[in-house]
């Protein structure tokens, strides 16, 4: 706990869940850091990020507007087929089309503007599921060869999960259904 009594040992990301892609991603979170893998049933660790970090201690005030901007929004679809990667090595699926998503970070980040997508650390956020980093065994080939058989992943986009990461803690807070209007 931080001086005000925030929580400061982990954070919450508004997710969209990706379950086709979850044997993989799970895998690969546990190969890298096993306290992140949760024991929540419901908890997903495929996602697409839509904000994060997030509130720590969300309100229900701060709820209510997640859910209000989910209800508006209708469900949409995107296709997961092509890898890509980022400068720092990170190796992602990217969403097709991407503006669906695009517009709910911006309609999220225009709610609450004190939390940019990733602090503020990049000039375009890049929607994405994280699948692995680059390293001497891990290139965009072998990651393709290992998701081939699920792939193309034909993704649904019906809810936002209010997700907790922490050490020994990733469990699922709320979900909110898209187009619930």
């Amino acid at each position: 706990m931080s001086a005000d009594g925030s929580r400061t040992d982990g954070h919450t990301v508004l997710a969209i869940p990706v379950p086709a892609l979850e044997p993989f991603v799970r895998e690969r979170t546990a190969f890298y850091d096993p306290s992140f893998v949760s024991a929540d049933p419901t908890f997903v660790h495929a996602h697409l990020t839509v904000l994060a970090p997030w509130i720590a201690e969300p309100t229900a005030s701060d709820l209510g507007v997640v859910e209000r901007i989910a209800r508006e929004t209708a469900s949409f679809s995107v296709r997961l087929a092509r890898i890509g990667e980022f400068p720092d090595g990170v190796l992602h699926l990217v969403p097709e089309p991407d503006d669906g998503l695009r517009a709910l970070t911006a309609r999220l980040v225009e709610a609450f503007p004190a939390y940019p997508p990733y602090g503020g650390a990049y000039d375009d956020v890049v929607p994405h599921v994280t699948l692995d980093r680059r390293g001497p065994e891990v290139t965009p080939e072998t990651v393709h060869a290992a998701i081939a058989d699920l792939l193309p992943v034909d993704l649904a986009v019906e809810r936002i999960d209010l997700q907790w990461w922490a050490n020994d803690d990733c469990r699922v807070l709320a979900s909110f259904p898209l187009g619930a209007a």
